[in-house]
């Protein structure tokens, strides 16, 4: 018997105005794999990230996390089930050092509220020891424990968007959302993510992933899911994406050497 989906889309439907952002996507991620999201500018690939995590609400459709529908319910609600996501243009704390921002991703796993805090009581220094601990642990997965104690404003944009990715597993997602990590990084840097990725997923994280260079893609993608115009026009395994007729025609041309 087939694993249930760790998500499903189904019949994911958003308009802004009189334009459809996307239109009917149905598709789903199985748990343990690596799932890219593609298509053109314009395609609706991060309107489909901001309703998975609640940054948007739909006008039609559902969304199934583990089971339970979550379309509609607030960001933090979302994250709380253990989904989290990187951003297109990296949000990070700059002022902050590169520990204190991972820190911050531990937030939803603490017990500790602002009075207990304020407090100093024992038992929440101790659980400040913690987080720091396993905020330094999702550094040295991503290759960033040297610079812990860095501002993150200081960092290159290859280092910030690892730093975004530590960050994020610092809340033990089980889905990571990843939305054009590799853009502005240098051929070097797209390596380490890949590898970066697919350790990842050796290590049991699910993750679904927007991303433009295809060479990426195709490299550490189980699945391929390819949005035009707020449609899916195609999904399946790399090598039958990069052979697909539409998909060449809409985004990745006659040239495209897979």
């Amino acid at each position: 018997m087939a694993e249930a989906p760790l998500l499903e889309i189904e019949d994911l439907t958003l308009s802004f105005g009189g334009l459809k952002a996307l239109d009917g996507v149905s598709f789903a991620v199985p748990p343990g794999v690596v799932k890219a999201v593609i298509g053109p500018n314009g395609a609706g690939k991060t309107t489909l990230f901001h309703l998975i995590s609640g940054f948007l609400t739909p006008d039609r459709g559902r969304i199934v996390f583990r089971g339970e529908e979550i379309q509609g319910r607030p960001a933090h609600a979302i994250a709380s089930r253990g989904i989290a996501r990187t951003f297109q243009l990296v949000q990070l704390f700059d002022h902050m050092t590169v520990l204190e921002n991972v820190m911050v991703g531990r937030h939803r796993l603490s017990r500790a509220g602002l009075l207990a805090g304020a407090l100093h009581l024992p038992w929440t220094r101790r659980e400040e020891a913690a987080i720091r601990e396993q905020a330094y642990g999702a550094l040295e997965l991503v290759g960033l424990s040297s610079r812990a104690a860095q501002p993150a404003g200081f960092l290159p944009l290859g280092l910030k968007r690892l730093l975004e990715i530590a960050r994020a597993l610092a809340s033990e997602p089980t889905l990571l959302l990843l939305d054009e990590p590799a853009s502005g990084l240098d051929q070097a840097e797209t390596e380490r993510l890949g590898e970066l990725i697919l350790t990842l997923k050796a290590r049991g994280l699910t993750l679904l992933l927007v991303e433009h260079d295809m060479s990426l893609t195709m490299e550490v993608a189980d699945e391929i899911a390819v949005l035009n115009y707020g449609r899916l026009i195609a999904e399946g395994p790399p090598r039958a994406i990069q052979r697909h007729p539409e998909v060449i025609a809409a985004y990745l041309g006659p040239d495209w050497q897979g």
